[in-house]
């Protein structure tokens, strides 16, 4: 894995900005750096990929190596102007490539997406695995797909506890660790009293994998020395919620209520705390992730007032950072 992300790392800088791009169809440019011998990908394949995304301004939006999750799915048709589908078509298992795709046509019709500027999206991909459909019975393809999948997510379970270990060593952290497997230490003591379940807090809060990228925040200041797109329609300010409801992830309702009221902690949580053997668009299966919080504000309940309603089901982290 170090291997592919210093190798992808070399290609980004490297090749993103250089002229040996070649024109492909649907109006995109695209250079093999690594070409392995073996059948191109075609439409009904499986594939499952490492890749990084970036913009023209070299800024990283998302990539693989640090979800901890490859992306794998059947090879649609290319969809039209634009689609990086159509760059992977000329690859095989095995190989690497850049593929830039004009933002313009990308998001024809749709207001750009934050934090894209510039003129080109820049796709670095690494074909991990293909599995050819041809004549092959679909149950069979079917299975075939699954068995690898499923393989990808017992090597990551397998590492997690390995990962919280290092991760707790490497940073000289002397950790508090819960019966749930919940560790966390109290970086700022405080006096004041602790919440139960019911009350509503106010969390300030950055979540980062374990390499220390910053996934999501609710401080600004924090998401612009990230570098994370900044979203306008985020207001940044502490995330309020009732705790004890359904909805939010456990090993948060859990570590907020082991603080006092303007305490600050450091929380380690396994993904049986967070997004579990699932993930989410942002979080791959069982990865373990770190959060800085604060606990900013109780506001206990009024005896009176209906009964709190459990927040909605998270999407993406970005949107609702903390939410299942």
């Amino acid at each position: 894995m170090k291997k592919n992300l210093m190798f992808l790392a070399l290609a980004a800088i490297g090749l993103a900005s250089c002229n040996g791009f070649k024109k492909g169809q649907h109006g995109l440019l695209y250079q093999i750096v690594s070409d392995k011998s073996g059948p191109s990908v075609q439409p009904g394949d499986f594939i499952s990929i490492n890749y990084i995304v970036k913009n023209d301004a070299d800024s990283v939006l998302q990539s693989s190596f640090e979800t901890g999750q490859q992306f794998s799915q059947i090879v649609p048709k290319p969809s039209g102007k634009g689609d990086v589908f159509a760059g992977i078509s000329y690859l095989s298992e095995g190989d690497s490539a850049v593929i830039k795709t004009d933002l313009d046509s990308l998001s024809a019709g749709h207001p750009r997406p934050a934090g894209m500027k510039g003129k080109y999206m820049i796709f670095i991909v690494k074909v991990e695995k293909v599995i050819q459909k041809g004549n092959l019975d679909q149950t069979v393809f079917n299975g075939r797909c699954q068995a690898y999948v499923t393989s990808l997510m017992d090597v990551a379970k397998k590492a997690e506890p390995a990962k919280i270990k290092k991760y707790i060593a490497d940073n000289n952290l002397k950790v508090t660790t819960t019966a749930s497997g919940l560790d966390y230490v109290i970086t700022k003591e405080s006096s004041e009293p602790k919440p139960a379940n019911g009350d509503t807090v106010a969390v300030a809060y950055v979540g980062k994998y374990l390499n220390g990228k910053v996934f999501d925040t609710s401080i600004k200041s924090e998401a612009v020395k990230a570098k994370l797109p900044i979203n306008p329609m985020n207001p940044y300010k502490p995330l309020r919620f009732p705790l004890g409801t359904p909805g939010m992830i456990p090993g948060l309702n859990e570590a907020i209520l082991l603080l006092s009221k303007g305490a600050k902690a450091t929380i380690i949580m396994p993904s049986s705390l967070a997004y579990g053997e699932r993930g989410n668009q942002m979080i791959g299966p069982f990865t373990p992730l770190v959060f800085e919080v604060e606990l900013v504000d109780i506001v206990h309940p009024n005896p009176n007032a209906p009964k709190p309603v459990a927040p909605p089901m998270m999407a993406q982290p970005q949107q609702q950072p903390v939410k299942k």
